[in-house]
């Protein structure tokens, strides 16, 4: 199986059964079936169990996984599937014996330490070997001993985990919403194995679009409409093409880029099924990429479609809607849009709508016509209005969000386009829309799912809508999903790297008008290392190896800082000039890319072991956003919680906290608005208490594996029965085919 597939399965709780080792269990298990058994055939069974039991405890020992379903299958080769995804031979930071050693060490030989670094590495120009503190003395650590809670996995064999991967794809074709980068690599890596997969169709246009390029595969068209293929060209110009100076309508592409779009488009044309009324919404750009191609029409269709777009042909929709508002007429706007475009049309322009209405009849209207089974739509449009209560003064400067070609675009508005503003709701509507929305997304849902069991831990957890600027890795789950941080517990944030010099963790206190907040660096706070707030010292020198820790320990944070303070946000940044995932040397080959990984860690005030220590792992995820800041998660120091934010920014910013992110409160109440707990229920035609009973089940517990001779615990959930479903957290595919 392809390494990417095991590491998709491994995020997802499961280990792959080696198809030997399922063999040899199939004979170790025949042969200790009750029979007259030979000396050999015994030794035999021993010790293949014995394989399996030293495969067992090497992952209980070194990253306490605990083995629930089909323990029997484990074997040591399991191990170096964790060691890749949890990180086991990370480098040592620059003070090797953090916490206690910087701790122990005076302001002034901090300074100094980092003083002597930075001369020899951006003065001197030596990064060829990582720093450490000259003044540290030996640090003698304690053996770990801390109180971890172990990490549930299931062992899968060879034909499950293919339906898992199989699913895992026709969930990420269903899904309307643009992929991450690591869900669309896994996506493209299995058509590429299974080439029989029955793709006839694909929800989502980016998605596509970056399959046909990808593949340079014509036949892939069929994916999409042909109102799709400006996105192609976008992401063509996007991917190969310096985008500061290319416009669509001023096209300069490659030979064989033009022969793939001018196949894609034939094709199309061919298919008999052309959208000209919504190609005509981007009349400028396909007037400029049919001029570009020397586009020959080779069908009546294609003819029909160049005549439209070459002429004064004004059928597009928008331009008729925004005819009607220029004369006042609302509902005609209304009528025109939901005719042509459907009632998911009217929602997105919900705002734009209402801001025209001048009438009760008018509201009336535009609301009618927003009645749509488009669960997307719903939420969406639900997280939106449901945050106007934690919204400022309305005529504030608002800040806008955007995922673009993977990349979070933040643009916060302007005076002269305050002045301009067209759209003024009253703040008050937001509660009103939400409760609407929310009666429209229960009768959408209600249902689909049968007999539905629900965990109370799904009320932490939010839906994955937005993961198109996120990233990929053990423990990721839905942006603005809140964990609860046990009592006791010190969060120990960390990034390690290789391939780029310096990569910067850092933190931004917010307090509750995020107007200002406090930076926590080690620039900022090198001076202030206590039982509050720890750092590991500035590593300048990682490219063969790097890595920077935090330590924060909640109840002391806020006696030392003060209790305005409401969320800390942990920031990974690049100081050295490239992004996460370009090149370090731009003439290097590609293995030379920059690695980047980050997580946390939940430690005892102990502080026992090595600095990184795999077993106290909770999240370990590749940061490779295009851009030089990424934003890791949060705490919430008043409700001791780890808020998911896993975000890249479009960003070519080296500290963090110089730029706007009052955007990111927008995450810290999502699960307050609707939450997977909330959605699981709408789907259900009856809710029940026992898992056994339900035909899905929403739960982060596998099911116990009871032995044909045990007696299971009253209530004990035994098992997926025949045509059971176990949905969790992590299952992002399938919920994305939900939500669609």
């Amino acid at each position: 199986m392809l390494q990417i597939f095991e590491d998709y399965l491994f995020t997802q709780g499961y280990f792959v059964a080696s198809p030997e080792v399922e063999k040899e269990r199939a004979s170790l298990q025949v042969a200790a079936e009750p029979q007259p058994q030979s000396e050999v055939q015994t030794l035999t069974v021993l010790l293949g169990l014995e394989h399996a039991l030293e495969a067992l405890i090497a992952l209980k020992h070194f990253a306490m996984i605990h083995i629930t379903v089909h323990p029997e299958l484990a074997s040591i080769d399991m191990l170096d599937v964790a060691k890749r995804n949890l990180g086991f031979n990370v480098p040592l930071p620059f003070y090797r014996g953090f916490p206690q050693s910087v701790r122990e060490l005076s302001p002034f030989e901090l300074y100094l330490d980092q003083v002597f670094h930075y001369f020899h590495t951006y003065g001197l120009g030596d990064f060829s070997k990582p720093g450490h503190s000259v003044f540290e003395e030996y640090y003698g650590r304690e053996p770990f001993a801390e109180n971890v809670e172990p990490k549930e996995f299931a062992i899968v064999t060879s034909d499950e985990a293919q339906k898992l991967l199989a699913r895992m794809a026709e969930g990420f074709i269903a899904s309307s919403r643009p992929l991450n980068d690591t869900n669309y690599k896994l996506l493209k890596a299995y058509l590429e194995e299974h080439s029989d997969f029955p793709a006839q169709t694909c929800a989502c246009k980016d998605t596509a679009a970056r399959l046909i390029i990808d593949t340079r595969d014509p036949e892939l068209s069929r994916l999409m409409k042909l109102s799709d293929v400006i996105r192609l060209v976008e992401w063509l110009i996007e991917l190969d093409y310096d985008t500061e100076k290319v416009a669509i309508n001023k096209l300069n592409l490659k030979n064989r880029d033009r022969k793939l779009i001018t196949k894609v488009l034939d094709n199309l044309f061919e298919s008999g099924y052309v959208d000209t009324k919504t190609c005509l919404e981007k009349k400028r750009a396909w007037n400029g990429l049919l001029h570009h191609l020397h586009y020959e029409p080779k069908c009546a269709k294609s003819e029909e479609f160049c005549h439209a777009i070459r002429t004064k042909d004004q059928r597009s929709v928008y331009s008729a809607m925004e005819k009607c508002l220029a004369v006042g007429d609302v509902r005609g706007a209304v009528d025109v849009l939901h005719k042509e475009k459907g009632a998911g049309a009217v929602l997105r322009h919900l705002d734009y709508l209402l801001s025209s209405c001048k009438t009760d009849e008018d509201v009336r209207c535009v609301l009618n016509a927003c009645e749509t089974t488009n669960k997307i739509i719903l939420v969406q449009l639900l997280l939106k209005y449901g945050a106007y209560r934690y919204a400022p003064n309305n005529d504030a400067l608002r800040t806008f969000l955007f995922v673009r070609f993977g990349k979070l675009r933040v643009h916060r508005e302007t005076n002269e386009e305050h002045a301009r503003r067209k759209i003024n709701l009253p703040s008050e509507i937001g509660d009103r829309m939400a409760s609407w929305l929310l009666e429209q997304l229960k009768n959408v849902c209600r249902g689909t799912l049968g007999k539905v069991y629900v965990d109370e831990s799904m009320r932490n957890i939010a839906l994955p809508l937005q993961e198109s600027a996120s990233m990929g890795g053990f423990g990721t789950l839905p942006r603005g999903t809140r964990i609860p941080i046990p009592e006791g517990k010190v969060i120990r944030a960390f990034t390690y790297w290789e391939k780029v010099d310096d990569i910067d963790l850092s933190c931004l206190a917010l307090s509750d008008d995020y107007n200002i907040p406090m930076e926590l660096s080690w620039r900022t706070a090198f001076g202030n290392q206590d039982e509050a707030f720890a750092f590991s010292g500035d590593e300048t020198s990682g490219y063969e190896g790097g890595s920077e820790y935090v330590d924060i320990n909640i109840p002391d944070f806020l006696k030392k800082y003060g209790t305005e303070w409401h969320y800390v946000v942990f920031c990974d940044n690049i100081y050295s000039d490239v992004t996460f995932d370009s090149n370090g040397d731009p003439v290097s080959s590609s293995f030379d890319k920059c690695v980047c990984r980050a997580g946390y860690m939940l430690r005892d005030a102990l502080d026992s072991g090595e600095v990184f220590e795999p077993a106290t792992v909770q999240t370990s995820f590749v940061v490779n956003c295009a851009s030089r800041a990424a934003y890791l998660f949060a705490i919430d120091l008043h409700d001791p919680a780890l808020i998911w934010l896993n975000l890249g920014e479009n960003s070519w910013r080296n500290i963090a906290g110089e730029g706007d992110v009052t955007f990111l409160k927008g995450y810290f109440h999502t699960i307050d608005l609707i939450n997977l707990y909330d959605f699981a229920k709408m789907l259900a035609t009856e809710v029940v208490d026992d898992p056994a009973e339900a035909d899905v089940v929403f739960s982060d517990e596998f099911p116990a594996a009871i032995g044909p001779d045990e007696t299971p615990e009253p209530g004990a959930w035994q098992g997926l029965r025949e045509g059971q479903e176990l949905i969790r957290s992590c299952d992002t595919a399938r919920l994305l085919e939900l939500l669609n």
